[in-house]
């Protein structure tokens, strides 16, 4: 794999994925499903929901309908750029 990553790095990834796979299993690389309910009940006032997001995931939605489901105000941050703002 590491002459692979020097040679081909586009193809280290895929690599690394299908050695933990083989040696570790399917649920080592397979993301938990997303939950809100259960995310919910592990957060308090003094404990709150952060997202981590990567490019093209966007929660946002479903937690705006899971407020409205629980009659919730919710107060989102953006802690990067918006979209349309330059670097």
């Amino acid at each position: 794999m590491i002459i692979l990553r020097c040679l081909r790095g586009d193809k280290a990834v895929p690599a690394i994925t299908g050695f933990v796979v083989h040696n570790l299993g399917k649920d080592f690389v397979t993301p938990p499903p997303f939950e809100l309910p259960q995310i919910y009940k592990d957060s308090t006032s003094i404990t709150p929901l952060i997202f981590v997001l990567s490019p093209g995931s966007d929660p946002l939605n479903f937690l705006v309908k899971f407020a409205e489901s629980k009659k919730k105000q919710i107060d989102a941050v953006s802690l990067g750029q918006g979209q349309g703002e330059k670097a």
